[in-house]
């Protein structure tokens, strides 16, 4: 049925429960897993550092946390709750291999997959639907089931895209978890042509993928990230860049932009609201400088303005990605590469902040 490997062993890195780095352990006798009926079995090319494989790590999604994600980033959070800090709200299981980003060959399917399917060159879809098909009931690859930090890995058949591309595995391994949650909320606010987006985060992953995905739109990008990084988030397409921490409301006026996309939410959050105009579309899908945020109710109303969380990501989605790359209209942003067994090092550059994109990981 199947090119599957001789020895029926694995590399990978196990997650053995919530805290610090001390919690990734790099293994070499892990079993290659076998795929479901519904399943496929993917040889990994390359994965990447995100945002959620790290708040998972730490207990983030806990509500006992109320600080940024860096702050325990490197240790945890004795403040957080096991029993709510997933995505779902639901305990993880332990050990579980992370990884929300997989790009790969597809070496063997189960009974229920068409034979065909073996040697597609795939991208794992990161934000899955339910399978008892409970529309917000969404699932994480990496989180909820074993991912992409591994030589191997299973995924129903259904969440496995085939891509057609010349970029390399590492190239492609950057664009399924950042791409799809930027353009799941520039879907769901429905940024249109002629419109002012402003980003925040703009220098990481997701932020960094929003401006193209804005700009495909031809809509006018604002970008906010540190100034050290301003010239380099010009060069990728922000028409209007803005120092993180300089007064956006000085800078820019009151109801001066028709889309706010969040990723950062914290202490300047309060000028969001009324930098949009009547009528205005909030959207958030990250809140690393902090998810406690003050906010006059006032101005929600009084102005008419719609707000949206973006977790769940309907199916078109990643399929309209797909063919982005496949077009050529989205570009891959790879910072670095590191060996999987430096997952650890990876993530303390991540930690850093100090570069644009994506970091990289090959088994």
């Amino acid at each position: 049925m199947s090119d599957t490997p001789d020895t029926y062993r694995m590399s990978g890195i196990i997650l053995t429960g919530h805290g610090g780095l001390d919690k990734l352990e790099y293994k070499t006798d892990l079993l290659v897993p076998t795929p479901a009926n519904n399943e496929v079995l993917i040889r990994v090319g390359a994965s990447a550092v995100n945002n959620t494989d790290i708040n998972t790590r730490i207990d983030w999604y806990s509500k006992g946390v109320t600080s940024d994600t860096n702050t325990g980033a490197s240790t945890g959070f004795e403040s957080a709750n096991n029993d709510d800090a997933s995505w779902s709200g639901v305990p993880l299981t332990f050990p579980r291999i992370q990884g929300a980003d997989c790009c790969g060959e597809i070496i063997a399917v189960g009974s229920d997959v068409n034979l065909n399917r073996i040697g597609e060159r795939v991208l794992v879809r990161p934000m899955q639907s339910h399978p008892t098909g409970d529309k917000y009931g969404c699932i994480t690859f990496g989180s909820e089931y074993n991912g992409g930090f591994s030589q191997y890995a299973t995924v129903r058949d259904s969440e496995a895209f085939s891509i057609n591309s010349t970029l390399t595995d590492t190239e492609l391994a950057s664009f399924p978890c950042a791409y799809s949650t930027a353009e799941n909320m520039i879907d769901r606010v429905n940024v249109h042509a002629g419109e002012t987006v402003l980003i925040t985060g703009a220098s990481g992953g997701v932020g960094s993928a929003a401006i193209q995905l804005v700009k495909r739109r031809q809509a006018t990008v604002i970008a906010v990230c540190s100034s050290n990084k301003m010239e380099q988030i010009k060069a990728i397409g922000a028409d209007q860049v803005i120092s993180r921490g300089d007064s956006l409301i000085d800078t820019l006026g009151c109801g001066s932009v028709d889309v706010v996309i969040d990723l950062v939410a914290g202490p300047q959050w309060p000028e969001l609201p009324d930098l949009l105009r009547r009528g205005g579309r909030y959207t958030v899908a990250g809140a690393i400088a902090g998810p406690i945020v003050d906010m006059d109710v006032r101005t929600l109303y009084l102005k008419d303005l719609s707000f949206f969380g973006c977790t769940y990501q309907p199916r078109h989605v990643f399929e309209n990605l797909i063919s982005y790359i496949e077009r050529g209209e989205v570009k891959p942003l790879v910072s670095k590469v590191f060996a999987l067994k430096d997952i650890g090092a990876a993530q303390q550059v991540f930690m850093e902040k100090k570069f644009i994109g994506k970091l990289l990981l090959v088994p």
